[in-house]
């Protein structure tokens, strides 16, 4: 009788865990595509500037898109993460967003004010 409550409480926080990680990553996935909304109005924006501003704002877009595709990267990664490598995962998701998240600020702050 032991044993079979045991394997419950087991199944029971494996399930919990597994709901929190598909709402983790549905709140990210959700926030990556609103900043890839983003990134195109940049890189419209930047078709339409002079060519002093358009070199500096196509520079910048260069390594939003890495930080973007970095973050991508980094949520398909935590997708397929164990129950173990799922806390490292998660903070190298969050250091991603973090850093795409800065980037999109400064490009907004510099070439949108």
């Amino acid at each position: 009788m032991m044993l079979i409550f045991v394997d419950n409480q087991k199944i029971l926080r494996e399930e919990v865990l597994r709901g929190l990680k598909e709402a983790y990553q549905e709140k990210n996935e959700a926030q990556l595509k609103e900043w890839s909304a983003k990134v195109k109005e940049f890189q419209a924006k930047a078709e339409m500037a002079k060519a002093d501003v358009k070199i500096g704002l196509q520079k910048d877009l260069q390594a939003l898109q890495a930080k973007h595709k970095a973050a991508q990267q980094k949520l398909k990664d935590l997708k397929g993460a164990s129950a173990d490598a799922y806390e490292k995962g998660k903070q190298g998701v969050e250091k991603a967003m973090g850093d795409l998240k800065k980037a999109l600020e400064s490009i907004k702050k510099q070439h949108c004010p």
